[in-house]
């Protein structure tokens, strides 16, 4: 199984500015920063083991479906280390390749749930997106994870996303019932819903490590969601590519920490709208709607 997850984590070096293929799963959890491009974004990956060892406890995969409609984003921040993170990515790896054709992403995170449940106590957070280039929507299923940062190039600003965000659309009635939306492996079964963002040319969609939240001001104290706005705000949202590597010089030059106390990983999307596929508006309402899960897959 290791040789397994270090030869796509060598192909995960090797695709650095290059195209995801149809069919096709990228990633690992080794150290990367580098480009990939799927249909309708830009994508710039960067992740930084603790400590600065080779392979890490935060796991990212990118997909792309057979007809290249739908690409799917993972991020994981598991709880271990070595080879518990190492059989974690392997059998997550498995299932983005399960579920590559799947269009509504619950049902992934729902079989990832029951996966980690299995690990002898493993548990993970984990933000799942998946993006529907025929109409450009993001759809956000978050599993106890922070929050995504949403740049509107309409608005020129940051904010967080969820379920109560303005503009997003979800589901008229929710499904869950009891508790939802926990870590990955905390309790099996739980339900998952998601929302839709739609995006405009431009925007950015960012997926991050709890280490963003977890650094400490000059006054000691993490500064949590807010402090992460105010730093992200000062970045210029015109760059993407190099978002993380500014974003963490401005974190650090405001803090009395050297650098982060955990693994640093973060996922932008860029939306360069590049035009997929063709495809019928009702066929691309209907795939839209079973994304969000409202109509059986």
């Amino acid at each position: 199984m290791q040789a397994e997850v270090d030869s796509s984590l060598t192909a995960a070096q090797e695709a650095s500015g290059r195209r995801i293929a149809c069919m096709e799963v990228w990633g690992g959890h080794s150290s990367f920063t580098g480009e990939v491009s799927v249909p309708g974004n830009d994508v710039f990956v960067g992740c930084d083991p603790h400590t600065g060892d080779s392979h890490g406890g935060d796991i990212y995969y990118v997909s792309n479906c057979a007809a290249g409609l739908i690409t799917r984003f993972v991020l994981a921040d598991v709880s271990g280390h070595g080879s518990v993170v190492a059989k974690a990515a392997s059998g997550l790896r498995d299932l983005m390749r399960r579920f590559i054709n799947t269009p509504d992403q619950s049902r992934f995170a729902r079989a990832l749930n029951k996966s980690f449940s299995q690990q002898n106590g493993l548990f993970a957070t984990a933000i799942l997106v998946s993006y529907f280039a025929p109409s450009d929507h993001a759809i956000i299923c978050n599993a106890g994870h922070p929050r995504p940062l949403h740049y509107s190039v309409a608005s020129q600003d940051w904010r967080y996303l969820d379920h109560e965000s303005l503009g997003v659309v979800k589901p008229t009635q929710s499904r869950a019932v009891g508790v939802s939306n926990l870590p990955l492996g905390v309790i099996s079964p739980t339900q998952y819903e998601q929302f839709a963002l739609p995006l405009e040319k431009g925007d950015l969609l960012v997926l991050y490590s709890d280490a963003f939240l977890e650094v400490r001001g000059t006054d000691g104290k993490p500064w949590g969601e807010d402090g992460l706005l105010q730093a992200v705000c000062k970045v210029a949202a015109t760059d993407p590519a190099n978002l993380r590597r500014n974003l963490l010089q401005t974190i650090l030059s405001e803090s009395d920490e050297p650098r982060l106390d955990d693994d640093v990983t973060m996922i932008v999307l860029h939306h360069n709208a590049s035009d997929p596929p063709r495809q019928g508006l009702r066929e691309r309402a209907v795939v839209l709607a079973r994304m969000l899960g409202l109509v059986a897959s």
